[in-house]
C-alpha cells in the first residue's frame, strides 16, 4: 500500500504548491474510518480508496479531487456523515464524497424505469461537478484490476455495468486510454477464451513476421527526418477488444483484419501536422474512405487529431494519428485537463472542451421525458456516436448523432415537429427525409396538418427519441382495428400452412420476434409493421438449399493438425455455428468443445492442450447429435405429431428416452441429427409453437466424457 509520504510525492511532482495537511488529514481520517475492513482478497479495505487516489495523480488532478479519493468510502461505509466530512474537510469535498457515494449507490445495470431515473442521476451529478465521475471511474478501475477475489457471479455483473456504462462513458469524455483498459479489463471476465485468442494469434503473427511495429515505426521516423520534421513517433498493436470488436462488426477472421496496429506521431506545431500527413502519403498508398480530419472538425469533447489508413511495410495496413502536444494532452486525459496542474499551475490548453455542456444539454431534454426506453436508448447512442451540428432557420444549434437525418432534426426540436413533418430543405435545398446531415448545416423542416408517422420512418432515423416517438405513434392509432385486422392475417397465413393461429403459436412467435406480447405481435401485423410470411417463417422457416459442397463430415472443423482425430464432446454436444476450442486428450484426438462448456475449467491450468478451431464454412451434413429434453401432455397421438414435427424440418431422431411418466405428462430425450446451429433454432422453435409442449430445453450433462 502506497504511504501518504509516497502519495503526497506523487502529488508533488505535479503541483509543488499542493496542501499537505490536508492530504495528511484526508489519510488519516480515512484510514482511522476503515480500520479493521477487508476486501475479498483479504487486502486491508483502505489499500483501495489509496489506490483510487494514486490513479487520479497520474491525471494532474486537484487537491480536492485527491481527497475525495481518499474519503470516497467512508460515509457509505464507515460511520461517518456527511455533515462531519463538511465541517473537518469543507463543503466542497463533502459534496464530491457526497456524489460519488449516491453514485455508488445506483443500480446501473438495473432495467426499465428504475434505470432509466438512475441514468439521469448519473448524468446529473456530472453536469454539477466533472471530477465526482473521474473519482467514480478512478474507483472502477482499481475495482476491475482486482476484480479476480470476487464470485464469479459478481465479476460477470460488474463487468458488463463496466463494458455498457463506465467504459463508454470515458471514451465519451475523451479519456480513451481508460476506456480501452476498463474494455480491456471487461472483456478478459466476460469472454477469457476470446481474449486469450486474440493474444496468442498476436505472438503467432509476431513469430511469423518479426517486430513489425517497430520495423514501421522506423520507416515513419525516417521519411519525417528526410523531410525535416521534428516529432516523435509511437507505435502498438490495438487492444484484444478493440481487435475482437473489429472482428465481428466486419465479420472476418484475424487473418484476414487489416489495420490491427495503431501508430502516432506528435509534432510542435498545427502546420506540421498537414506536412507529416503529406510525407506519410507521398511514401505509402492511403486507403480510400479511411482519412478524418477532426482538426479542422474537432469532436465534441475536444479531441484534435488527423487520421488516416496507409498499405505499410508487406502491404499491411497501419492506421496512423497525426496531432501536436497540445492535442496529445487533450486526447489523453480528456474531461481531466479541465483540472490538471503542471508545476503548481492549472494548465490552460486552448483545445480543451468541458463535456458538462453536453451533458447539461441532455438532461435538459429529457428532464420531463416519459418514455424510459427512448430515454436509455438515446443516452446510449450519445454516448458512443460521434457528434454532428446543424441550426434551424433562426440559427439556433441542434445536436444529433452522426448519421442523423431531418426527421432526427424535426424530433429534437419536438415530437410534435416530427410526427407532422412531410419534408426538409437543407440550407435552402430541399431534400429526402432520409438525407444524411453534415456539421454546420441549416436544417428547415415543413410540417402539415393531418400527416401521421409512417412505418418506413423507423429505418430513415438514428436517435432513440425519433425511434421511439414513431414507434409510440404507430401503436396508438388505431391500436384495437390492427389487433383485428392481424388476428385475421395470422389466421389465414397459418391455416395455408396447415396450422393453427393459436395465443401460444402467437406469444411464442412474439417472443422470437422480441416483442412484448402476443396483441403487440398482432398490431404490428395489422399495420403492415410485419408481414404475416415473417410470422411464419419465423415458426416454420422452410430450409432452402445451401449452395456449394457439402462440408466433410470427418474433418468438419479449421485448425486440425494434419495427423490428428477429432471428435465432438459428448458433455456440450457443439454444433457449427457454435464458437468452439479444441481441447487434446491421450488416446483420443482432439475434442472440440463450446466456448462456454463449464468442462473447460478444468483445462484452465494445461494451455498446451487448447488448440483453436471453428467450423468450415459451407454445407455441413445432418450428423451432429443434439439432445433435446422435451415434457409433452401424455395424451394420444401427442408423442406421434412431435416426432412427425421433427421430421417436417428435415431432421431425424436417431435415440428417444423416456425420463419420467405420469398420468399427465411424458419427460423424454430426443437425440436428433442436426446440420448446425440454425437447424437447431429450427427445431427447438417449431416445437416450442406446439400446444402440447409444456417445456422445452437442450440437454447438456457436463458429466458425460468425451
Amino acid at each position: 500500500m502506497i504511504d501518504i509520504d509516497d502519495l503526497i510525492a506523487l502529488v508533488r511532482n505535479y503541483n509543488p504548491g499542493c496542501d499537505e495537511a490536508l492530504l495528511h488529514r484526508a489519510y488519516d481520517y480515512a484510514q482511522g474510518m476503515h480500520q479493521g475492513q477487508k476486501r475479498h482478497s483479504g487486502e486491508p479495505y483502505f489499500t483501495h480508496p489509496v489506490a483510487v487516489a494514486a490513479i487520479l495523480t497520474e491525471m494532474r488532478l486537484d487537491d480536492a479531487t485527491i481527497a475525495t479519493a481518499l474519503l470516497h468510502d467512508t460515509i457509505e461505509d464507515t460511520k461517518s456523515t456527511y455533515p462531519e466530512i463538511a465541517r473537518l474537510f469543507g463543503d466542497e469535498i463533502a459534496e464530491l464524497v457526497d456524489g460519488v457515494t449516491k453514485l455508488t449507490n445506483l443500480q446501473l445495470s438495473s432495467s426499465e424505469a428504475k434505470q432509466a431515473e438512475n441514468f439521469r442521476k448519473l448524468l446529473i451529478a456530472m453536469s454539477r461537478d466533472l471530477r465526482v465521475i473521474l473519482v467514480k471511474l478512478a474507483d472502477r478501475l482499481h475495482n476491475m484490476r482486482t476484480i479476480k477475489s470476487m464470485r464469479p457471479e459478481k465479476q460477470a455483473q460488474k463487468a458488463r455495468e463496466t463494458m455498457d456504462i463506465y467504459a463508454p462513458l470515458a471514451g465519451r469524455m475523451g479519456m480513451q486510454w481508460m476506456r480501452e483498459e476498463l474494455e480491456d479489463l471487461a472483456f478478459r471476465v466476460l469472454n477469457p477464451e476470446g481474449r486469450s485468442s486474440i493474444i496468442r494469434r498476436f505472438i503467432t503473427l509476431q513469430r511469423e513476421t518479426g517486430d513489425v511495429v517497430h520495423k514501421i515505426t522506423a520507416d515513419i521516423r525516417a521519411e519525417l527526418e528526410k523531410n525535416g520534421i521534428q516529432a516523435d513517433v509511437y507505435g502498438r498493436a490495438k487492444k484484444p477488444y478493440s481487435v475482437w470488436r473489429k472482428m465481428r462488426e466486419k465479420e472476418l477472421s484475424f487473418s484476414r483484419l487489416s489495420d490491427i496496429y495503431g501508430f502516432r506521431v506528435i509534432c510542435d506545431a498545427e502546420a506540421d501536422c498537414y506536412r507529416i500527413l503529406g510525407v506519410i502519403h507521398q511514401r505509402w498508398r492511403s486507403v480510400p474512405g479511411r482519412f478524418k480530419d477532426y482538426i479542422s472538425q474537432p469532436k465534441s469533447n475536444g479531441y484534435r487529431s488527423l487520421h488516416t489508413t496507409v498499405s505499410g511495410r508487406d502491404g499491411k495496413r497501419v492506421e496512423v494519428q497525426i496531432r501536436t502536444r497540445e492535442m496529445h494532452e487533450v486526447a489523453e486525459a480528456g474531461v481531466a485537463a479541465h483540472w490538471a496542474y503542471r508545476d503548481g499551475e492549472r494548465v490552460v490548453n486552448r483545445f480543451a472542451v468541458d463535456p458538462a455542456k453536453w451533458i447539461t444539454t441532455l438532461t435538459d431534454r429529457f428532464d420531463n421525458g416519459e418514455d424510459h426506453d427512448e430515454f436509455l436508448e438515446h443516452v446510449k447512442l450519445e454516448m458512443y456516436s460521434d457528434q454532428v451540428f446543424c441550426f434551424t432557420p433562426k440559427g439556433d444549434v441542434v445536436q444529433l448523432p452522426r448519421g442523423a437525418t431531418p426527421l432526427d432534426f424535426a424530433y429534437a426540436i419536438h415530437t410534435r415537429i416530427g410526427d407532422s413533418c412531410v419534408s426538409a430543405k437543407v440550407d435552402g435545398l430541399r431534400v429526402p427525409l432520409w438525407t444524411r446531415l453534415k456539421n454546420g448545416q441549416s436544417v428547415e423542416i415543413i410540417t402539415a396538418e393531418g400527416q401521421r408517422p409512417q412505418a418506413t420512418w423507423i429505418d430513415i432515423v438514428v436517435t432513440g427519441r425519433a425511434k421511439a416517438a414513431i414507434r409510440r405513434s404507430l401503436r396508438e392509432e388505431d391500436r384495437e382495428r390492427f389487433i383485428r385486422l392481424g388476428r385475421e392475417l395470422a389466421r389465414v397465413a397459418f391455416e395455408h400452412v396447415g396450422r393453427k393461429a393459436t395465443d401460444k403459436a402467437l406469444g411464442t412467435a412474439a417472443r422470437q420476434l422480441g416483442l412484448r406480447s402476443r396483441d403487440e405481435l398482432l398490431a404490428r401485423l395489422g399495420s403492415a409493421e410485419i408481414t404475416a410470411r415473417r410470422v411464419i417463417e419465423t415458426l416454420y422457416p422452410e430450409l432452402s438449399s445451401v449452395e456449394g459442397e457439402e462440408v466433410d463430415v470427418h474433418r468438419p472443423v479449421v485448425g486440425l493438425p494434419p495427423d490428428q482425430s477429432f471428435q465432438r464432446a459428448n458433455c456440450c454436444q457443439p454444433v457449427p455455428g457454435e464458437r468452439i476450442v479444441g481441447i487434446t486428450y491421450r488416446g483420443k484426438g482432439i475434442v472440440a468443445h463450446t466456448i462456454d462448456c463449464p468442462v473447460l475449467a478444468e483445462f484452465e491450468d494445461q494451455p498446451d492442450r487448447w488448440i483453436d478451431l471453428r467450423w468450415h464454412d459451407g454445407r455441413h451434413p445432418a450428423a451432429h447429435t443434439v439432445s433435446i429434453d422435451l415434457t409433452i401432455s401424455n395424451d394420444a397421438g401427442v408423442l406421434g405429431r412431435i416426432c412427425t414435427l421433427i421430421g417436417e424440418q428435415r431432421a431425424n431422431i436417431s435415440d428417444l428416452k423416456f425420463m419420467d411418466r405420469k398420468p399427465d405428462y411424458y419427460r423424454l430425450i430426443i437425440e436428433v441429427d442436426l446440420r448446425d446451429v440454425e437447424h437447431l433454432h429450427t427445431v427447438m422453435t417449431a416445437l416450442e409453437a406446439e400446444s402440447d409442449v409444456a417445456q422445452l430445453s437442450r440437454y447438456r450433462d457436463p458429466g458425460r466424457k468425451p
